[in-house]
């Protein structure tokens, strides 16, 4: 019991140290427990070098990405890894086009989608006449008196695949329920054979003054 009490405290400490040193050299050389993490991003997916005059549509915007690190090394900022679609040299057309990472020095376990099919178009320009559209129901008793536009056109830019779609670009006058004059400035919108607006287009400008006169017509009451 003597030899055991004698100098206790260092002899507990040294066991501790044994102790350290044993996991330390157990568990660092196993790559179970070692080795690499997982981390799992969700990264916007961009395009690259589009040709100047075209624009690309796709429908996956964002990847997933799985990336190991080590154990102790601090995890990859989301911002610092980047999906894009490189359209160097393409002209008009559908493609199927490989995601690239833009990454710092990192072991990438998976990538998802692996490639991307977008359509690239043209980006083209029209000036059509801006028409007038009634909306709600006529009464009886009221007729346009007199009606102008300012001004009558309108330049409408976006890819040749939307602009196809348009039959006219309209402004949406609401009827009145009693004679008034109505003045105000108005959206002209692009739409296709069945009313809908086309989208990803930009009209210029892109509002229209508009001032029509209802009035009651003559001998009613």
């Amino acid at each position: 019991m003597q030899i055991i009490r004698k100098n206790f405290t260092l002899k507990v400490f040294s066991l501790a140290l044994a102790i350290v040193g044993w996991a330390y050299i157990r568990f660092a050389s196993n790559p179970l427990v070692a080795a690499r993490f997982d981390q799992q991003l969700s990264v916007p997916i961009t395009t690259v070098n589009v040709p100047i005059g075209y624009a690309a549509h796709y429908t996956d915007t964002t990847a997933s990405v799985t990336i190991a690190y080590k154990r102790g090394v601090p995890p990859v900022a989301p911002y610092a890894v980047k999906a894009v679609l490189d359209l160097t040299g393409r002209g008009a057309g559908v493609y199927n086009v490989p995601v690239e990472l833009v990454a710092p020095d990192v072991a990438v376990q998976s990538l998802s989608p692996a490639s991307v099919t977008l359509t690239l178009e043209r980006i083209a320009e029209r000036t059509l006449p801006v028409v007038m559209h009634y909306t709600g129901t006529q009464e009886p008793g009221i007729v346009v008196s007199r009606a102008s536009l300012s001004p009558q056109s309108v330049s409408v830019n976006g890819t040749s695949g939307a602009l196809s779609q348009v039959v006219e670009v309209r402004v949406d006058v609401p009827m009145p329920a009693s004679p008034k004059s109505f003045d105000e400035m108005l959206r002209p919108r692009p739409v296709n054979a069945a009313g809908d607006e086309v989208d990803e287009l930009q009209v210029a400008p892109d509002l229209v003054r508009v001032h029509v006169d209802f009035i009651a017509p003559q001998g009613s009451q």
